[in-house]
């Protein structure tokens, strides 16, 4: 696993020890930040659901400026610590162990506001929908801030289509569903 592009391109990163991830490839990744960037010039990244934390430091290696990275699991939390401190990424961001529903309210009692909103859950274990509806109801999300769903092929993920418009759905290789969302 690596930084695609961007100023850490090729640095290797740690993955979660066990199987409790599943990280998303390299070839997927690619594809899926030439749709979304493939550069940033600045803004946010929220990382829900983190694991290794891949996807967000791909996004602050693509030029956004400031991070947060969520997961539940502690092994992931240091994994990501470690992958922020390999990068020399801690003082543009913030790790925090919690559930992704508390960490949306988090945010938004301190009104912070997202250009990119990353989830990448466990599949089958979460609302897709509902995180959508709480990050549009607690107010996280710039106009034009992008939503990047990992999720089972066999899901659809639906939305607000006054909200959102669609950027993406594709399936990789019968494993790995996306469906790209922008705020309008």
């Amino acid at each position: 696993m690596r930084v695609i592009a961007g100023v850490h391109k090729g640095r290797q990163l740690k993955a979660v020890p066990g199987k409790s991830t599943r990280p998303t490839t390299d070839k997927v990744k690619e594809a899926i930040f030439q749709r979304m960037g493939p550069f940033f010039d600045g803004g946010s990244v929220l990382d829900l659901f983190a694991g290794s934390g891949s996807l967000g430091i791909e996004a602050l290696s693509r030029g956004m400026e400031f991070g947060i990275f969520v997961d539940k699991h502690p092994k992931a939390i240091h994994t990501i610590d470690e992958n922020l401190r390999l990068l020399k990424l801690e003082d543009c961001t913030e790790v925090y162990r919690a559930e992704a529903s508390r960490a949306l309210q988090a945010t938004a009692k301190r009104e912070l506001k997202f250009d990119l909103l990353l989830l990448d859950p466990p599949y089958g274990k979460v609302d897709y929908e509902q995180i959508i509806r709480d990050s549009l109801k607690l107010d996280i999300l710039n106009q034009s801030a992008i939503i990047y769903c990992e999720h089972d092929p066999a899901e659809s993920i639906l939305f607000d289509q006054q909200q959102f418009t669609l950027v993406k759905q594709d399936n990789y290789g019968g494993t790995i569903g996306i469906t790209i969302l922008q705020k309008n």
